[in-house]
């Protein structure tokens, strides 16, 4: 089970991306360290060994349905396959539906949320936002772009493939707290992991109580694995319900 906290962050994203190792359920590795490509490789060289890899990534795996029509993408896979190319042109020119630099404003051509993110409790950021706070667009714009990678080595992409192994998700850490934490404050962070996994390795924890993005990794991965039942049963997605 691994979980990676993700970054777009054109400099310096290594030092963001922290990805956590759940294995029967105890957490075994907690690291940063590695920019998108390494930590890429460093995945798809895990499940090398560990076919039977569940693998939590925490950007939007595509657009609203409606822009992926405008585009001319029939699919997940030729999303992914376009941001190879155009992500950072994207990013550079933010011209509308994309919003969040200097004198732009949030766009009105099409509904600004997919499907999942109208499905799912708490306040989700759109993907077309890549500048402000919270801002997703930019981590998801430079993630799709190695959810092709990752296709490319034989993972299914759920739910734009059938399930199969390895197998990888989209995660939404903020689920994955209580609405009252503080999650900015370290020792918020510390004693909501200390109370809510006591079994767990004390250092590690200490490890994910030192950054928010070092702790969203770490849940993320705990939480996967006490859904693991859930994760090994899920099921195909009608076509039209993909995005």
């Amino acid at each position: 089970m691994i979980a990676v906290d993700w970054s777009g962050k054109a400099k310096g994203a290594a030092e963001s991306i922290w990805r956590a190792v759940v294995v029967d359920g105890h957490l075994v590795e907690l690291e940063n360290g590695l920019d998108r490509s390494e930590v890429t490789e460093w995945i798809v060289q895990y499940a090398q060994k560990h076919s039977r890899t569940v693998v939590g990534l925490d950007f939007a795996f595509s657009f609203p349905a409606w822009f992926c029509e405008r585009e001319g993408w029939g699919s997940g896979h030729e999303v992914w396959d376009s941001m190879r190319v155009r992500a950072d042109e994207l990013l550079d020119t933010c011209e509308p539906p994309f919003w969040g630099r200097a004198e732009t404003k949030a766009q009105k051509l099409g509904h600004a949320f997919r499907q999942t993110e109208l499905d799912v409790e708490g306040r989700p950021k759109s993907v077309f936002q890549i500048g402000g706070a919270g801002a997703v667009g930019t981590g998801s714009l430079r993630g799709m772009r190695h959810l092709a990678l990752l296709a490319d080595a034989g993972f299914a992409i759920w739910p734009f493939d059938e399930p199969r192994w390895p197998l990888v998700v989209e995660i939404y850490p903020r689920l994955f707290t209580p609405k009252g934490l503080i999650k900015s404050r370290h020792l918020s962070r510390r004693a909501h992991l200390t109370q809510t996994f006591p079994d767990q390795n004390p250092v590690l924890l200490e490890r994910a109580a030192g950054s928010e993005d070092a702790f969203d990794a770490a849940i993320s991965a705990l939480a996967m694995a006490q859904h693991l039942d859930e994760l090994e049963n899920l099921q195909p997605f009608p076509p039209g319900r993909r995005n």
